[in-house]
């Protein structure tokens, strides 16, 4: 069955590849045009747990800003902090930073080209080792995002929920990757997943894995796969404080480099519990606009109350520093961050100071 699983996919991809700009379609590989390691190294950091909608112009931004991992070594932290702002799990930022360091010091700025060798760089884990062996250095590495699982959940029917199911269709990937073309086939699997086996509704009358799919010819393959439920989310509570000074600079600091959010800049605030300690940055007079910020991260919901205050060019802080108004870009902020200045920028007198 593999061999008629990779026949058909791949010819699927010949015709129907999605252009991205860090993919080598598949006319220009078979004419000997080879991936670049790094841009198929970030755009798979990227992509972890995020849209190819929302990466593609993170893409663009950072290979013009830093076209090779040697560029992207000798970048400063907060530049790269500010340049990931807004794409998510931050963690992934702080560790694309440490691989493409130790790529650039021990490597002499070559990715391995192999799995287990990929696996030795901080960082990267065994899909995304595989996924660079696979695309960039065509090694039959078995490559299993949740697009893969999803293809191969139907494909053989696998009735087991996720994440129980994951072993048993780990073994399925790796016992289908072909030797000839991996790279292509692990992009073909993917493509597959997000147009045509989609979670909802997959239009199997067009698959190329009609055929030999178990889930459609048991009419079950829009059940699968089955999830087992999730626990529900707590909420937590915190309070941003949101202070700009007399000249028109805001106070923020960074956050620690673990935890949430690590590494980035932010408004100083409590901590986010079910009661926060409320502990302002500075003695000032605070005021609550009667507007909260509504967040959720992975494990749990998040309710920001607001502090907010005009203070003198004297003002000295405890935590954090003040950032001049013409330093102070918004867009570096994290999105929970964001979301509080949006909110909190119309209730301050003189909006032109605000920050653009």
């Amino acid at each position: 069955m593999a061999d008629e699983v990779a026949g058909k996919i791949l010819a699927w991809y010949d015709v129907h590849a999605r252009e991205m700009p860090w993919r080598i379609g598949p006319a220009a590989r078979a004419a000997g045009t080879r991936p670049d390691p790094y841009r198929v190294w970030l755009s798979e950091v990227m992509l972890q747990q995020t849209t190819v909608a929302a990466v593609r112009d993170y893409f663009h931004r950072f290979t013009a800003r830093w076209p090779t991992v040697e560029a992207l070594a000798a970048a400063e932290d907060a530049d790269v902090m500010g340049e990931w702002a807004g794409l998510g799990y931050y963690a992934r930022a702080r560790n694309l930073l440490k691989c493409a360091r130790a790529v650039a010091s021990d490597h002499g700025g070559r990715f391995p080209g192999t799995r287990d060798a990929l696996l030795t760089l901080p960082g990267i884990g065994p899909y995304t080792a595989a996924a660079v062996a696979a695309i960039a250095h065509d090694e039959p590495a078995a490559v299993l995002d949740g697009n893969v699982e999803r293809v191969l959940a139907r494909l053989f029917a696998v009735e087991t929920p996720l994440p129980a199911a994951k072993p048993e269709l780990a073994a399925l990937a790796a016992a289908l990757t072909p030797e000839a073309r991996p790279g292509d086939y692990a992009q073909a699997m993917m493509d597959l997943g997000a147009t045509i086996c989609t979670p909802k509704s997959p239009t199997c009358g067009i698959c190329p894995l009609m055929e030999p799919c178990a889930a459609r010819a048991e009419a079950i393959a829009a059940d699968l796969p089955r999830k087992a439920p999730k626990a529900q989310k707590p909420t937590r509570l915190g309070i941003a404080y949101l202070a700009r000074r007399a000249d028109g600079a805001w106070l923020l600091e960074r956050r620690p480099d673990r935890g949430l959010l690590g590494g980035m800049l932010g408004w100083p605030g409590s901590d986010w519990s079910a009661a926060p300690d409320p502990a302002p940055p500075l003695a000032a007079d605070w005021r609550d606009p009667g507007s909260e910020v509504r967040h959720t991260f992975t494990h749990f919901h998040l309710r920001l109350a607001l502090r907010l205050a005009e203070v003198p060019l004297g003002a000295n802080p405890e935590r954090g520093a003040f950032v001049a108004a013409e330093r102070f870009r918004p867009a570096d902020l994290p999105t929970v961050m964001r979301k509080a200045f949006d909110l909190a920028r119309p209730t301050f007198a003189g909006t032109t100071a605000a920050g653009n």
